[in-house]
């Protein structure tokens, strides 16, 4: 069997790629580093290694690469044989292949009458109906009729943290022990090839998309602008102040209300949810840098991303969001040169003041939210203690 995966970074190596191959797929990933891409093809293997206390370290293969820059032909070949097709891009990059998998798939189902799935495992909710979007843009309503009918974009929700080491001789990718890849069975066109090693069906996916996004993105990205403000490298370091542990924890139970007024979900399941996320957040094993998680603040502080969306869906149903407007406040705090976002919200705040930067920025229409960040904003600029400003 061959899977066909585009993006060779560390969720591709660590993640996709990892439990493709544990599934007895055969990998090829595609990709634009050349550097990269020689060594898979030179060894035909690359290295996973957990970051557990036992620094357990794997080998998948075998494995092949194709740059997407100069190898076009034969990217169109391997998506027509694919057995099943998967992304990690970044879900604002696949607009890029959207004419390769157009070009591709309009051959393939000339002659391939297999059923194909192409699962696009990106951190944002419905990717893989974004990629049919981008793929429509590229054919005809008749000629995407004709594809839709061989072939399916099932979406997914993916959670794991994973990073990557240099290395001379092979590609190697540092992977958190604990990963999630739910994939909704219901909308998945071919049902023969086995189910892949560790992933979860389901016939709902929102649950899950959301869950991740409100919770595990949500606590990530908070205790990065937190830490930002109290001078701290790493995640890991910034939640051995207990403070800041105790504000990232009360953010989340809050998120975590969404879930129990919405879902048939306990609050004894959320509150679980949450110790699973603090435990992996404080991992020793693991330095996550705070620029890293806190990075393109525009883009996570939106208006349907994982602070804004679940402070307007709590202050809809008359539920508390007072460590969530503060997280938020502590968003428009983060300020890192080298960050192009970053370097735009303050410049957004400089020319236009902050009141106008939080309604531009979060789109949230309620007042009394944007004023509570506003608040919050002032006084997390004139002190850090987080917890007065929470309980006052």
């Amino acid at each position: 069997m061959l899977a066909l995966h585009f993006g060779a970074g560390n969720i591709g190596k660590g993640f996709i790629g990892y439990l493709l191959n544990k599934t007895g797929y055969d990998v090829c990933f595609v990709d634009v580093d050349q550097e990269a891409i020689d060594r898979f093809n030179e060894t035909n293997r690359y290295h996973v290694e957990l970051l557990d206390d036992a620094e357990t370290t794997e080998t998948v293969s075998p494995v092949s690469a194709l740059n997407s820059l100069n190898q076009q032909e034969e990217v169109i070949n391997r998506i027509q044989h694919a057995d099943v097709i998967t992304t990690s891009i970044g879900v604002h990059n696949l607009h890029r292949i959207a004419g390769t998998l157009a070009n591709a798939l309009l051959q393939r189902i000339t002659w391939n009458h297999n059923k194909l799935d192409i699962i696009a495992n990106e951190n944002a909710i419905n990717a893989s109906s974004t990629l049919q979007a981008e793929v429509e843009k590229h054919v005809s309503p008749e000629e995407m009729e004709e594809i839709l009918s061989l072939v399916s974009f099932p979406n997914a929700s993916v959670d794991r943290l994973a990073l990557s080491k240099e290395g001379a001789d092979y590609e190697t990718a540092l992977v958190e022990p604990f990963y999630e890849w739910v994939i909704n069975e219901k909308e998945m066109g071919n049902h023969d090839l086995p189910p892949i090693y560790g992933a979860t069906y389901v016939n709902d996916l929102k649950p899950f998309i959301e869950r991740k996004l409100f919770l595990v993105n949500m606590g990530h990205a908070t205790t990065a602008y937190i830490a930002f403000l109290y001078e701290e490298p790493t995640i890991q370091s910034a939640l051995e102040n207990p403070d800041i542990e105790t504000f990232v924890r009360g953010t989340m139970h809050e998120s975590a209300q969404y879930f129990v007024e919405n879902f048939d979900v306990s609050q004894d399941e959320m509150n679980d949810y949450i110790e699973k996320i603090i435990n992996r957040f404080k991992n020793k094993n693991i330095s996550d840098n705070i620029f890293r998680v806190g990075r393109a603040p525009l883009r996570k502080l939106g208006q349907n991303e994982r602070l804004s969306k679940p402070t307007q869906e709590l202050r809809r149903s008359g539920l508390p969001t007072e460590h969530l407007t503060v997280a938020i406040a502590a968003g428009f705090l983060f300020d890192n040169p080298e960050d192009e976002e970053s370097v735009k919200l303050q410049n957004l705040i400089e020319e236009r003041g902050i009141e106008k930067a939080i309604v531009h920025v979060t789109g949230l229409e309620n007042d009394d939210i944007c004023q509570a960040i506003q608040n919050n904003y002032t006084k997390l600029k004139e002190k850090n203690d987080l917890l007065s400003i929470v309980n006052q």
